[in-house]
């Protein structure tokens, strides 16, 4: 399997970001890592080589970015300085990371995924920019990083403002009344994937009830029992990506 590792200065960030990539064609795959977790951990998990076939067949080419989840939503900032370096994360996507992979490889596919936050990270940008990816996958995934529940705490501790409001999908898919945007979205591939047992399923149920009262098409797929676990994400990207 081709294997390349790029890291330059990105000027969204202010600091180095590294990425690996799987393949050399194919329809290219953001992928992002769960939380707390880096760029080369999805290979370390064997996940990337539960899509050998895949890559090595041509059919997808895997882009695994790094995150800065830690100096956003797990950092000690004040909530508003959170959700600002969230958003120049974003930026670093959308205004890197895409340019990038549009040099490497000139298909009009893209694909955005990822597993636990990363699954969120894969939702949110590709719900805000549906013009710019095709299909997206959410493992195991939350989408509002402000309720709390078992195990998990309100990321903004009860702070909440425009900027967070518009980067929960379960706060601003229901309010989605654009004609242009929700024609976007439906044209979307979107696929939720989440355990019977795992403590985020009532955040995937909310998201599909969401989509489905605008009218999006899409899949929520419910594993049985906690799903939340790389032997369970193995098998999961073979189905789905």
């Amino acid at each position: 399997m081709e294997r390349a590792y790029h890291k330059w200065f990105s000027p969204a960030l202010d600091k180095f970001m590294e990425i690996l990539v799987f393949g050399h064609i194919g329809t290219p795959v953001i992928f992002f890592p769960t939380r707390s977790a880096h760029f080369y951990d999805f290979e370390n998990w064997r996940i990337i080589d539960a899509m050998k076939d895949k890559i090595e067949g041509g059919h997808i080419q895997v882009y695994c970015v790094d995150s800065v989840d830690s100096e956003s939503f797990y950092s000690d900032a004040p909530p508003p300085q959170r959700i600002a370096r969230h958003m120049q994360y974003e930026k670093y996507i959308l205004e890197e990371v895409i340019p990038f992979i549009r040099i490497q490889n000139r298909k009009r596919e893209l694909i955005a995924a990822g597993c636990s936050l990363g699954g969120y990270h894969a939702v949110n940008i590709a719900f805000k920019y549906p013009s710019i990816f095709t299909k997206v996958v959410g493992m195991s995934a939350r989408y509002d990083l402000t309720q709390p529940m078992p195990y998990f705490a309100d990321l903004f501790d009860g702070y909440f403002d425009e900027n967070i409001y518009f980067n929960m999908p379960n706060h601003f898919v229901p309010g989605i009344s654009n004609p242009e945007l929700l024609r976007q979205l439906r044209e979307l591939d979107i696929t939720l994937v989440i355990g019977r047992e795992d403590t985020f399923l009532e955040n995937n149920q909310h998201l599909s009830y969401s989509l489905r009262q605008i009218d999006v098409p899409h899949q929520l797929h419910i594993w049985d029992e906690e799903a939340h676990r790389p032997r369970y994400w193995r098998e999961m990207v073979k189905i789905y990506l």
